[in-house]
């Protein structure tokens, strides 16, 4: 077991890249969607937190998710949940090719999100303190989370509520200093795999583990021995600003979409086709 750092190249995922509203990172983000298939996205909620409208346009900008952030009572709370999804909905118009306005972000049944009529890019979402995080493939599936590196989880006895009984004795066996960064270590990458999954806190995290940081990393049976194949990527980067953040990524084996903008994503005779459709013989518009 190792403590955090920046994996080793493995299948191909790109260092997260840093976001601002204004900023000339967004290329960058496009480039690695197409280059690997699929991009980490972070920026700070204080960058974000002016942008963000209000009244009816923050209504807007929220859509399904507006009653919920009406729930929340902090201030605080509700900043980051609202900014988080407008950082959701930047980075993917800026992949896809189309007005962030314009995009829906819905939940399946276990609260996973997905951009509604846009099934060619897999989308995931984490924020705490001041960072927001975004991941987006076209490989299939992906989850990401974030900590802070430094958080005490490991004196606070987390350990036997997030390990297997082959972790415990792999982080047992790290240097005293080290244990607890391994920890948030797997802390992240297991909350990356279960919101791949679908799954979030329902999956026990005693029930699966992962091997040391520095080679490829596999999701693990307790007992050590391998759970996933090459199908699963596994990254944990350390961003300067002090956060852990891990990325798991499931290849569904099409390889990475070639072109996921909006305006190519149905052929031509399609889009002919529905056009004449929706028209009566007379001529006049039968869509609503």
């Amino acid at each position: 077991m190792t403590v955090p750092g920046n994996s080793p190249p493995g299948p191909p995922l790109g260092e997260p890249v840093a976001v601002t509203p204004r900023g000339d990172t967004w290329g960058q983000v496009k480039e690695h969607l197409a280059g690997y298939g699929s991009a980490i996205v972070h920026a700070r909620l204080s960058d974000l937190e002016p942008e963000l409208p209000d009244g009816e346009d923050l209504r807007v900008l929220l859509g399904r998710d507006w009653n919920r952030y009406l729930d929340l009572s902090h201030a605080e709370v509700r900043n980051r949940y609202a900014a988080s999804r407008m950082l959701l909905k930047h980075a993917a118009g800026a992949v896809l090719g189309g007005d962030p306005d314009d995009l829906e972000l819905a939940y399946g049944p276990t609260g996973r999100p997905y951009l509604r009529g846009c099934d060619q890019v897999d989308v995931s979402l984490s924020h705490t303190e001041d960072l927001l995080l975004v991941g987006l493939t076209t490989r299939g599936l992906i989850g990401v989370d974030a900590e802070r590196a430094d958080r005490d989880m490991y004196d606070a006895g987390l350990s036997r509520h997030i390990c297997t009984p082959y972790e415990l004795v792999l982080l047992a066996g790290m240097p005293e200093g080290e244990r607890n960064r391994g920890l948030v270590r797997l802390w992240t990458l297991k909350e990356a795999y279960s919101k791949a999954i679908g799954q979030g806190m329902q999956f026990r995290f005693t029930e699966f583990g992962f091997g040391p940081d520095g080679r490829p990393v596999r999701v693990q049976r307790p007992d050590g021995t391998p759970g996933t194949g090459d199908e699963w990527l596994f990254r944990t980067f350390v961003l300067a600003s002090g956060y852990c953040v891990s990325a798991a990524v499931y290849d569904a084996g099409f390889g990475p979409l070639q072109d996921p903008e909006i305006t190519t994503m149905l052929d031509q005779d399609c889009v002919d086709s529905i056009t004449e459709a929706l028209h009566s013989e007379n001529g006049e518009w039968r869509g609503n």
